[in-house]
């Protein structure tokens, strides 16, 4: 990239990025490309106070820019942050543990590696690293576990204010099936939840998570904790795992028989909401979907976390039917997942589809790691696109930055839609954090390929 350009907060806290925009406008599952993709090949996007204040055709723009310093990106994409709907940052230290299915790997492998997460410091080490990857890979928000400690919470809303990010994150609820050392009780994971949401929800740009882990360790007492507290705090989320897993289904049933399968158990405790997020849904029956799509709940698609664990593959042209669409986002769901890259995330994402017998394009693609995540996320409103208004997380891509790349992108920066899709798709097969130039969390540039940026 050469010189790695800056945009400084000048001009009364305004700047501006110049290069190819790209952003989704609708969902791509449901209208034509022409109508859902927002593309200009030669683009500027001003950024007044963190927020998106103008975008177009920088020959249009430029004699409005008067001496704004703008942070030229010719050559390269430009477009919303990624966002990442499941995730653990306490699993960071054990990605690729070897050779187990989730419950398997659940008691070798992630309770003793959460249990460290007691220490406020080691935590907070964790947390650090963990949001610095998240930058490095374009990923601006995410819905993020925490471990059973409140001081596991705390440390990771401690990094992510630091860094001004929009993450949502919350402690794990489990009473039951675990190791003692990990085992709260339903009344105290009530009582640390809600001094935790009334600490940290709301605060800059952070949002908080009911979460218990799933049915298989919460007792019908604390999921009905959990329903509490959503509804004495109706703003914030649910996060949790759905039907993932095969053994895991058939083990959940036979724990709470008086249910009518997996997601009635969340339903008639009161979970299912249209804040609420199921992380997988890999196993889910068509009824299910339906409810889902009734309740206006969504579903976080893990790919590499469910090949990696042999889960299975994800419906997802059954969760975007439009006759009862699901909102769906992507979730990286590290540690099980094997990438903190939302564009591995998208590669293992067309080959589920594929083995499906559907296809994924580009564009869905990204719409799915942008305006579907900001959607699942009941966030629409704030991310996901280039809207005048909207937060600006900003990602840069370079089309060409490996060899292979370059091979594959000679023609440079694409001016129609179909040659845009077939670059878009080389970054979605081929990219990861080599392909991520910058990342600029509300207008400030936080992480470099060249020069990362630490707060």
């Amino acid at each position: 990239m050469g010189q790695t350009p800056t945009a400084s907060a000048s001009a009364g806290g305004t700047v501006a990025l110049r290069g190819a925009l790209l952003d989704c406008i609708a969902d791509p599952f449901y209208e034509p490309a022409a109508q859902a993709v927002r593309y200009i090949p030669d683009g500027v996007l001003v950024v007044r106070d963190g927020y998106v204040a103008a975008l177009g055709p920088y020959e249009e723009l430029a004699a409005s820019l008067g001496e704004l310093t703008v942070a030229d990106y010719s050559g390269h994409l430009i477009t919303p942050g990624f966002i990442d709907t499941h995730i653990h940052y306490p699993q960071t230290g054990m990605m690729a543990a070897y050779g187990e299915q989730l419950l398997e790997w659940l008691n070798r492998y992630t309770f003793p590696t959460e249990r460290k997460f007691a220490d406020p410091a080691y935590a907070r080490s964790v947390a650090d690293l963990f949001l610095d990857e998240l930058l490095k890979n374009g990923t601006t928000t995410a819905l993020v576990f925490a471990a059973v400690f409140p001081e596991s919470v705390d440390a990771f809303f401690e990094a992510a204010e630091a860094r001004h990010l929009r993450m949502i994150s919350g402690k794990v609820m489990m009473d039951r099936n675990a190791p003692d050392y990990l085992c709260d009780t339903a009344q105290s994971s009530y009582d640390e939840s809600k001094a935790l949401i009334e600490k940290w929800h709301g605060r800059g740009r952070l949002l908080y998570a009911v979460t218990p882990r799933f049915a298989g360790t919460s007792s019908e007492a604390q999921l009905k904790q959990a329903a509490k507290l959503l509804d004495e705090f109706p703003d914030v989320y649910l996060h949790t795992h759905l039907s993932e897993n095969v053994n895991e289904v058939a083990w959940i049933q036979e724990m709470f028989p008086q249910y009518q399968g997996y997601l009635d158990i969340y339903d008639q405790t009161g979970l299912v909401r249209g804040r609420s997020l199921f992380a997988h849904g890999v196993q889910l029956t068509d009824d299910e979907f339906r409810r889902l799509s009734e309740a206006k709940a969504a579903i976080s698609f893990c790919p590499t976390s469910n090949l990696f664990l042999g889960s299975g593959l994800f419906r997802l042209e059954q969760a975007k039917n439009p006759a009862h669409p699901v909102k769906v986002g992507l979730g990286t769901d590290v540690g099980a997942g094997t990438s903190f890259s939302l564009l591995q995330t998208t590669n293992e994402a067309y080959k589920v589809a594929q083995l499906r017998g559907q296809k994924l394009s580009a564009f869905k693609a990204l719409f799915l790691a942008t305006l579907g995540g900001a959607t699942a996320l009941c966030l629409e409103d704030k991310l996901g696109s280039f809207e005048p208004g909207k937060e600006a997380d900003v990602v840069v891509l370079d089309p060409k930055a490996t060899p292979l790349l370059a091979l594959r992108n000679q023609g440079g920066i694409p001016e129609t839609l179909e040659a845009l899709e077939d670059l878009l798709f080389s970054l979605v097969i081929m990219g990861g954090d080599r392909a991520v130039a910058a990342t600029y969390i509300m207008g400030e540039r936080a992480y470099s390929s060249a020069s990362p940026c630490t707060p």
